[in-house]
């Protein structure tokens, strides 16, 4: 069972992003000090009494033309409840009913999808009578609240949350799950297509997912892999902004439900800025990497053109230079069975746990060697204990007396030491401070 996906919809400036920070609050996990999705994005995963749920945010992507008004909310409406599980449909008290209110609901109607008919802004009694207007659009239920202020929300929350699976009954699926992430036309269908189109592939629908998902059953030898899908929207339409939006979110669903994701560059292109996000993302979900440079049967070769493609892909990912680079054709299948072992290797990376002895045995000499700076107040810095947590990713914890003064060149410092003793290649690691 996947973990539920809700979306906010609703016309522009009814409140959707705050809600959506409100609903998702702040994410802070305990040993992981970059962990979650940062409140200001249009995607991200929050939890409720044990419930864990997605949530997507609409917000902010309709046009000014008055003429492409309509068809973008219809668009963004259509979209998400292709998207959704249950989705929330947002208006505000004070603008009373809209006609546009009165179509968004005869399409979330039609949909056969749960959806929950939520008036914002309502911050005091003063607006209570204005919600029951609200009833004129023929729902049992209508849920009045302050997305600023977080009144009610609570309640929202315990019905949406309802009937969603408590976290010990979603299932872990233990199959490698693969995203193909990337800028549009860069191979991404091409090479999917070639995994599959494999004599040794087996295609399957895979259980639980959405009606309309794409993802699908890799058999490698004897082990199923599953490909999540990231493929481009099945129907044509016509505002641009709604397109991009949604498959900009398409992509971060894939990266946030995947264990590795395969980030897919033209090589006649070569790197560039939308690659960034995608990378600042796949670390954000602490997903493994890897960088693959499609359409190499295209570039004349040269002596050493893959070793300079490759020194200036690493100078334009800095820190992210642990992220290996493979160089594949789809088209003629060029290196994806290599993909494919690739990325099996970067998982057993990624859930590898190195015993707290030989941690400590192996680190601590060297940091002896070059400890961190002292505290502004002079007073020495020391670490004092190291040890690996996290289920299904790298976090290291070291234990020192001043942990809150201990800076990021010096943190960047041990994660390359990590690095250099125990591998984890194409795998964020998490480097934290604790008091001892």
């Amino acid at each position: 069972m996947k973990i539920p996906l809700v979306a906010i919809v609703g016309r522009p400036n009814v409140g959707k992003s705050t809600l959506f920070n409100r609903l998702l609050g702040k994410r802070e996990a305990i040993v992981d000090d970059k962990s979650g999705v940062t409140r200001d994005r249009n995607y991200g995963e929050g939890d409720w009494n044990g419930k864990r749920f997605r949530l997507i945010d609409t917000g902010g992507y309709v046009p000014d033309s008055s003429d492409l008004f309509d068809t973008a909310i219809r668009e963004q409406v259509e979209l998400a409840i292709d998207e959704a599980d249950s989705i929330i449909f947002l208006v505000d008290v004070k603008a009373g009913v809209n006609p546009f209110d009165k179509i968004i609901i005869d399409m979330l109607r039609q949909s056969n999808k749960k959806y929950f008919l939520v008036v914002n802004k309502v911050d005091a009694e003063v607006h209570v009578a204005a919600a029951s207007e609200f009833y004129a659009m023929g729902v049992k239920t209508v849920y009045d609240i302050s997305a600023l202020s977080g009144r009610h929300t609570g309640d929202l929350l315990d019905d949406i949350t309802k009937d969603f699976p408590t976290e010990d009954l979603i299932e872990e699926d233990k199959r490698l799950k693969i995203a193909i992430v990337g800028r549009p036309n860069v191979g991404k269908s091409s090479l999917t297509n070639s995994l599959l189109g494999l004599e040794r592939s087996i295609v399957t629908d895979v259980p639980g997912t959405t009606r309309d998902s794409l993802d699908s059953v890799l058999k490698y030898y004897d082990e199923e892999i599953i490909l999540v899908d990231t493929a481009g929207l099945r129907k044509k339409k016509k505002v641009d902004e709604s397109i991009e939006f949604f498959s900009n979110l398409r992509t971060l669903k894939a990266i946030s439900e995947s264990d590795v994701t395969i980030l897919l560059l033209d090589a006649s292109t070569g790197f560039e800025k939308q690659d960034q996000k995608i990378i600042d993302e796949v670390i954000r979900w602490r997903r493994g990497l890897i960088i693959a440079i499609n359409k190499w049967d295209l570039i004349e070769k040269e002596t050493n053109t893959a070793r300079k493609f490759e020194v200036s892909i690493k100078e334009k990912l800095g820190t992210v230079d642990y992220a290996p680079i493979i160089f594949i054709s789809a088209l003629t299948k060029q290196r994806i069975f290599k993909l494919i072992d690739l990325s099996k290797k970067v998982q057993s990376e990624r859930i590898k746990k190195i015993p707290t002895a030989e941690l400590n045995d192996a680190l601590l000499p060297e940091i002896e060697r070059n400890p961190p700076p002292a505290s502004p107040t002079g007073k020495e810095v020391k670490i004092k204990f190291i040890s690996q947590v996290g289920e299904h990713y790298p976090i290291f914890l070291f234990f020192s007396n001043f942990p809150k003064h201990i800076p990021d060149n010096y943190r960047r410092f041990l994660e390359r030491l990590i690095r250099r003793t125990y591998g984890f290649e194409g795998v964020p690691i998490t480097v934290s401070f604790r008091q001892k």
